[in-house]
Formats: structure tokens, sequence, C-alpha cells
């Protein structure tokens, strides 16, 4: 039980979210509950600072180490309940939202990676004292806030031919994924169309940072608790074991050349200035790539036909391929992608990052021979069937598709930092927080 107690605790520190109060509140309690912060047209209560703080105090004694005071902590998770609150908010008016039957998948695929089944699993947090229902709604808004990231981030990366060209010929030692990194992180953040003078006194500072850094004694992680605005700073910097794909871009390079134990020299991106060490390095394993024969169909929105219209016309078209029509004729005659539409809606064998990421998300979870509900990208509304899927290891197509992730992953990283810092910097916050809180 306590091995079960300390995995949930890691995977509920991980979790992007703690919206909910802990454990039943009292009438003083919530007497004495009152606003700390205002974010949009919503609101972050003291008692859901206090609640964050306190699993975050157990997170870092967890790691063996001591919190720091509070008036380090507190701005450090009151900054994190922010973001959070506004990728929900922004979620929302996206229409993003998690169905239960998607949840209902998450929850029993946790519960399968804790060797149980979901009665089990449910049980054993009861007796944990852990609220099961707070601990699904939990779940849904971190897989809100993947699925938000992953719509506005993801879609914004284009990768050229070229670019794969590119990272072929410079980096061919990155693209062999035996080796894996464990990398902690500290960012001197930089507010957008930051002035001369600003850019200098963060970099002064980084400079400074760094040397404490590299002082006899120092805790890199303590040091990134008080000091980094990254979004892994309440970890301690843990970026955990990476890849060479999975190193963001700006110190991929670095990283690669460093010793067990090194510090960076002060890196500069859009997003700041960076200080990294190198915590380890070990081997890895080569996998093949799983490539998926689909086929789709396309309608897309237009001045006459507007969005939930064309929801309504796929959702119509799958019902008659239920009812018996086929799939190819189909699209052939209604799809508004032109070139698959001609071979009857057939995609071919794609590999992975191929297509658009929030094509392939449902596509990779649909098994061969089912169609899928509507569902939207960037080009409109899809329905998809998957039609085989099969393991293939060629050299030069493997080496490819490895090169495309590895800039998508580098590009996703500096993109959500920045697109975090845009989403920050352009939504009304008002903290109504004192520096040192009693009773904390």
């Amino acid at each position: 039980m306590t091995e079960l107690r300390t995995l949930l605790t890691g995977l509920l520190l991980g979790l992007a979210l703690w919206p909910l109060v802990g454990a039943a509140q009292t009438v003083d309690d919530m007497v004495l509950d009152r606003i700390v912060a205002v974010v949009e047209n919503d609101v972050i209560m003291r008692s859901e600072l206090d609640y964050r703080l306190d699993q975050v105090h157990q997170q870092i004694r967890a790691r063996g180490n001591q919190p720091p005071p509070d008036d380090v902590l507190v701005p450090q998770v009151m900054e994190r309940l922010v973001i959070e609150r506004l990728q929900l908010q922004r979620a929302s008016e996206m229409g993003i939202r998690i169905d239960d039957i998607t949840l209902n998948e998450a929850m029993e695929n946790i519960a399968r990676e804790n060797r149980m089944n979901l009665p089990q699993f449910r049980e054993a947090l009861v007796r944990e004292g852990i609220d099961f229902q707070r601990f699904r709604e939990q779940i849904r808004d971190e897989m809100t806030i993947s699925q938000l990231r992953r719509r506005v981030v993801d879609n914004r990366i284009q990768i050229s031919e070229q670019e794969i060209d590119d990272l072929i010929a410079s980096e061919t030692g990155a693209i062999d994924r035996d080796v894996e990194y464990r990398i902690s992180h500290i960012l001197i953040p930089l507010a957008e169309g930051a002035t001369p003078p600003e850019i200098q006194a963060a970099r002064e500072r980084a400079e400074a940072v760094r040397k404490q850094a590299l002082a006899e004694g120092q805790d890199f992680s303590e040091l990134a608790l008080s000091e980094s605005g990254g979004q892994q700073a309440l970890e301690g910097g843990d970026l955990g074991w990476r890849s060479a794909a999975q190193v963001p871009t700006v110190f991929a390079r670095s990283v690669v050349l460093m010793r067990e134990g090194d510090v960076s020299e002060v890196i500069r991106s859009p997003s700041g200035f960076h200080i990294v060490k190198l915590e380890g390095r070990r081997g890895g394993e080569r996998a093949q790539i799983t490539q998926t024969h689909a086929r789709h169909i396309l309608v897309s929105p237009t001045a006459v036909l507007s969005d939930e219209r064309a929801r309504e016309r796929l959702e119509s078209l799958r019902q008659r391929i239920r009812m018996g029509d086929e799939f190819e004729d189909l699209a052939r005659a209604h799809s508004d992608d032109r070139g698959s539409a001609m071979r009857g809606g057939d995609l071919g064998w794609v590999d992975p990052g191929d297509l658009v990421p929030a094509f392939e998300e449902v596509m990779d979870r649909l098994p061969p021979g089912e169609v899928s509900e509507p569902f939207r990208t960037q080009f409109g509304w899809h329905i998809v069937e998957v039609l085989d899927r099969r393991q293939y290891d060629s050299s030069r197509q493997l080496m490819r598709a490895q090169a495309r992730e590895i800039i998508r992953d580098r590009k996703r990283e500096d993109e959500t930092e920045l697109w975090l810092r845009r989403l920050r910097d352009e939504s009304y916050v008002e903290m109504r927080l004192e520096t040192r809180i009693s009773g904390l």
C-alpha cells in the first residue's frame, strides 16, 4: 500500500491542475476562505492555494529536499495556478472537452498501470483518502490542457523536407535514439518586446545564477525552485530523461557535448536565458515505427456552410456507412480533400508525424475497421477509418520519421513557452495575495 501511495502521489503531483479544495471543509474553513486572484472571469481561492502548496511541499520532501520559504514558493505556485486556469478557460472557449468515454479509457489505463482493474483502483484510492470523483476530474482537466496545447501549438508547427534533410546531415548522432539525457533547467524569463536594458538585466541575473549553480555544494534543484521561471520550476527544474529528439532545440547541441554534472553557459532564446545541468546519460532502445493505412472524408465549413452544419453532414455520412453504403463512394462524392477523394478517401500508408496532430490523435486510437465520430482539425471536419496497421523498419524512412519528430518536439517546447507567456501577458490577472500569508 505504501508503494501505491507513493505512485499516486507522483501521479497527482504531475497533473497540471488542482482546482478543487482538499479534505472536507468545516464551516470555519469556508468562512476564512477568500479570493487570492482574479483570472479573467474566474477566481482562485485561498483554499486552492493551500491545497496546492501542501502537495508541492510533499513533492519537494519526497525528493529529499527542504521546501524553500513560503515567500519564495507561494509566487511560483500562484503563477502555475494562474497559467492553468487561463488554459482551461481557453479550452472552454474553443469547445474542447474530454467526453466521459475518453476519460473512462484513460482511467482504465491508469488502473492497468497500477496492475488493477478500475473497481480495485477506485477502492485503493478511497483507502488512501483520495476522493475518486475529484481524482477523475483532475485527469479530465489534464487531458483538456494537453488537447488544447496540441491544437493551439502543434498546428502552428511547420516542418519542411529541407529541415529534415539539414538535420540528418548535421545531427545524425541526435537521430540515433540509443542515448537519453537527464536534464535540469533554469529559465530567467524575458517579456515579449523587452527593452535592451531589460534584456541586459536578465542576462546579468542569469550569469549570477549560473555562478551560484557552479558553487561547491549548491543544489541545482533548490536554485531552480527559487530562481527559475520555467514550467518545471516546482519540480526543481527537472526535465526528466529525454532522448535527443526531446531535448529543446535551444540547448540541444550543448547537452550532447556536456559531461554528467556539467552546467552549461548561459543560453539565449526568445523566452529568456537558460542554464542547463546534465544530471545523467544512459542508453536507450531503438524502436520500429508503426505505419497506419487509413482513409477519410473531409467537409470544410464555408461562408454558406456553418461549422455545425459541416459536422452534421459528416455525421449523416457516417450513419450511411454504418447502414452499408460504401466509404469510398461517399468519399468520392462528398469529400473536400480532392486529392484523396479521387482514391475513395485513401491516404495510403502514413508514418507518425505525416498528418496533423489532431488527426493522428483520433486515428491512432481507432482499431482497424472502425469509423470515427466527426472530429475537427484546422482543415474542417473529418471522419476516418483505419484499414490496417503494420510495424515497418525501413532505415531511410525511419531516419526521416525520427528526424521529423525531433524537429517537432524541439519546436513544440519553444512554441509552448512563447504561447503560454503571450497568453499570460494578454490576460487580465489581479493578484490579491500578500507577500506573506499567515497560517500557510
